[in-house]
């Protein structure tokens, strides 16, 4: 149906007394606005399923050859060889082809940032130096186009996480399939994120000594992890007062923090350089968190203390170029098969910017390409984060109990010539469409059109 058409037709709708929501029905029905979903989200799986045939690697219990995987409900009821597939399932013959866990962003913004040069897209950082009671899930956009492109690459779960401050407030586990943020959302409070204070701050001083763009310096180094043991202080003193039964002022922020001192959820403090962390790794200790340490440029150098500590790390990028004149060109490449051969355990993301979640598999890949084993880069971007971060009861893994989230592959996602062919978050079998294919055919059809003409 053509514009005209569409347009005639609502008329005479209205004419004979037609509502409004039948013209608005018949809109949203017509195939033009179909396609311009680009992708369109699914429900719930509503049938048991087995894929059988396939090579499936489970990551934490090896590789079964001609396996078969039985899901239903959204969660893995049996993973093996020669599994005896019960009456009324629908059976996808998968031979040839390798089934692998769902990839985990553990640093992304997908969701909640979408156009760098658009403020108003973008809800990562908010105002103030602590805000822990801020949640990132609630700002996700179900229909931003990143999510799309990020699950082609075989991400499909991230951790989307909030920036600014000292204190950024709270990273939320997101499945990229769903109607809106509730429906994706995980787990809300997934982990606390600190942004360690910076030693050697770069301060902007004006221009030839006439004092234009001159501003105050910014709180020296000793200030401002003194504003954050401060600020952790004032959060124990409330807890405790609570639990004395003492009348307090209800405080959002302070009430968002019982959790991570519960130990129930660990601290993520982003931080580079060799002595910003260990004096993260001391105010741990002293205050008795669980932290993980994202950055990590400069692991390799406290490699002994995070192995003696058992703190692990989120890499946010292997394909970085060299910040320092006196490092290798391969420096951050060989980075993951360094904290590897000294015990230290990591994660892999795809960098905080949304656009780059979908390089997640790659950033893999490199550290493989630099010494890195396989089946160690595969950890790292499935069952490590999800370890970290208190998610691996439910993915990172093929395991019965386990949600279905999985990818159907022609060869491992971290190798850039494989095609991810198929893939299901809890079991609901993902439209594959997403922005850059959509564009792809559409060009491509233009390319087929002047050709056509010029044959003609």
């Amino acid at each position: 149906m053509t514009t005209i058409e569409r347009r005639a037709t609502t008329e005479t709708w209205s004419r004979a007394g037609g509502t409004a929501c039948a013209a608005l029905a018949l809109w949203l029905l017509a195939p033009a606005a179909i396609e311009a979903q680009v992708r369109m989200t699914v429900p719930p799986q509503a049938e048991p399923m087995a894929l059988r045939g396939a090579t499936i690697h489970t990551v934490t219990s090896g590789v079964i050859e001609n396996g078969t995987i039985l899901f239903e409900n959204g969660v893995i009821t049996a993973v093996g060889a020669d599994l005896e597939i019960p009456d009324g399932t629908r059976v996808v013959d998968a031979a040839g082809k390798h089934i692998y866990p769902g990839l985990i962003d553990a640093y992304s913004t997908v969701g909640i940032a979408e156009i760098g040069a658009v403020g108003v897209s973008s809800d990562v950082n908010e105002l103030g130096d602590f805000n822990p009671n801020v949640r990132a899930d609630v700002a996700v956009n179900a229909e931003s186009r990143h999510i799309g492109t990020t699950r082609s690459a075989g991400v499909l779960t991230t951790l989307t996480t909030p920036d600014g401050g000292l204190v950024s407030g709270m990273s939320s586990a997101m499945a990229l399939e769903g109607w809106s943020w509730e429906e994706m959302s995980m787990q809300s409070a997934a982990a606390l994120n600190v942004n360690w204070p910076n030693p050697n701050p770069r301060r902007f001083r004006g221009f030839g000594g006439f004092g234009f763009g001159q501003q105050e310096d910014p709180p020296s180094y000793e200030e401002q992890v003194q504003q954050l043991k401060s600020f952790f202080a004032e959060a124990r003193a409330y807890r405790d007062a609570v639990a004395a039964g003492e009348e307090v002022r209800s405080d959002s922020r302070y009430l968002a923090m019982m959790p991570v001192f519960n130990g129930e959820l660990p601290v993520v403090v982003a931080a580079d350089g060799a002595a910003q962390i260990n004096d993260a790794v001391t105010w741990a200790q002293e205050e008795n968190l669980r932290i993980v340490i994202r950055g990590g440029r400069d692991a390799i150098h406290v490699a002994d203390r995070l192995v003696a500590e058992d703190i692990p790390v989120i890499l946010t990028s292997t394909m970085a170029a060299p910040g320092r004149d006196y490092e290798g060109y391969d420096g951050a490449y060989s980075m993951p098969a360094r904290l590897h051969e000294a015990g230290v355990r990591f994660a892999i993301s795809g960098g905080s910017g949304s656009l780059y979640s979908n390089r997640l598999p790659f950033e893999a890949g490199v550290a493989v390409a630099f010494g890195l084993p396989e089946d160690e880069a595969l950890r790292a971007v499935t069952i490590n984060p999800a370890e970290f971060l208190g998610l691996a009861d439910r993915v990172g893994s093929l395991e019965p109990g386990k949600q279905a989230t999985f990818l159907i592959t022609t060869g491992t996602p971290l190798d850039m010539t494989s095609d991810i062919e198929q893939a299901y978050i809890q079991g609901r079998e993902l439209d594959m469409n997403d922005i850059q294919k959509h564009f792809f055919e559409k060009y491509m059809e233009k390319v087929r059109q002047y050709m056509r003409r010029v044959i003609m």
